[in-house]
C-alpha cells in the first residue's frame, strides 16, 4: 500500500488521470499547494485532487475563474456554479489523480471550519425552504415594465420635445428602468430565473445589449470572478481598482514600490 503522496501500482501523480476501478493515490495539502502555477494546477472537490493544468483553458467559465482556486478546496464554488452536478461530474473523472488523505483536513489554510460547516448548512435550509426557486411570471412582468417606462420616456421626447421639462421627466424615467434593468440582468447572469442555462443567457443578452449597451459576456466575466473570490485582492476585480483606487494591502504595496528609500 502506498504512503501518502505516493502512488500505488507504480502510477506517478504526473503520468496522468486514474485508471477508473485503480486505488487512488493519497496526498497532503503540502503537497497540493507546490502546484498552483500558469502551467501546473491541481484543486481539490470534495475531497478528490484533480489536475486541471491542461484543461483549464477549455473551462467554459475562462480559465482564469478555475485557476483562482488552484492548489485550493473549490468544493463549494464548484456546488455553487454549477446547477447539474451530475453532468459536471462527468468532466471531472479524467482529471483525477488521487484524494485527499484521511488525516488531512477538508479546508485548507486558516480557513475556519466551523464557519465553512455554518455556511453550507445555511445553504442546504435555503434550497429545502425553495427559496432559490424563481418565479419566471415575475421576471416576465419585471421586463414588460422595463420595456413601458423605456417607451415612456422615448413618448416623452417625442410628443412633448426636447424642452427641460420633457427631457428631465424623461431622464428619471430611464434612471428607474435602467437600474432596474441592472437588477434583472444580474439575475438572469447568475442563471436563476430560467431552469435551462440557455434561456437566461438569451434573455440576459438581451437585457443587456439592447437596453443598456453592455457586453453580457464582459459583465459575467468579472462577476463570476466576484463570486468566486469576494474582496480577495488581485482575484477579485470589483476590489482590484489599482492604480485609480488604492484598498487595503495594495495601498501598502504602491508605497513601497514608490518609496525612494
Amino acid at each position: 500500500m502506498g504512503g501518502v503522496g505516493e502512488p500505488r501500482g507504480g502510477r506517478g501523480p504526473g503520468e496522468g488521470p486514474v485508471r477508473p476501478g485503480a486505488p487512488l493515490p493519497t496526498f497532503r495539502w503540502e503537497q497540493i499547494r507546490r502546484h498552483d502555477l500558469p502551467g501546473d494546477k491541481w484543486l481539490v472537490i470534495e475531497r478528490r485532487v484533480y489536475d486541471i493544468s491542461r484543461w483549464a483553458q477549455r473551462h467554459p467559465g475562462g480559465s482564469r475563474l478555475i485557476g483562482h482556486h488552484g492548489a485550493e478546496d473549490a468544493t463549494d464554488a464548484f456546488r455553487a456554479f454549477h446547477q447539474d452536478l451530475g453532468f459536471v461530474r462527468k468532466f471531472l473523472q479524467p482529471l483525477l489523480i488521487g484524494e485527499l488523505a484521511l488525516e488531512e483536513p477538508g479546508q485548507d489554510g486558516g480557513q475556519n471550519a466551523q464557519l465553512v460547516e455554518d455556511f453550507r448548512a445555511l445553504r442546504q435550509a435555503a434550497e429545502d425552504m425553495k427559496l432559490f426557486e424563481a418565479s419566471p411570471a415575475f421576471f416576465a412582468v419585471l421586463l414588460g415594465h422595463i420595456l413601458a417606462m423605456e417607451v415612456l420616456a422615448w413618448l416623452l421626447i417625442c410628443l412633448l420635445g426636447p424642452g427641460w421639462v420633457p427631457s428631465t421627466l424623461a431622464a428619471l424615467v430611464l434612471a428607474i428602468s435602467q437600474a432596474q434593468s441592472w437588477c434583472l440582468q444580474h439575475d438572469l447572469g447568475h442563471a436563476s430565473v430560467f431552469r435551462k442555462s440557455r434561456w437566461n443567457h438569451v434573455a440576459q443578452q438581451f437585457v443587456m445589449g439592447q437596453l443598456k449597451g453592455f457586453s453580457a459576456h464582459w459583465w459575467n466575466f468579472r462577476h463570476f470572478q466576484h463570486h468566486a473570490k469576494p474582496n480577495i485582492f488581485h482575484k477579485d476585480p470589483d476590489v482590484t481598482v489599482a492604480p485609480i483606487f488604492l484598498l487595503g494591502e495594495s495601498s501598502v504595496e504602491s508605497a513601497r514600490r514608490c518609496s525612494p528609500w
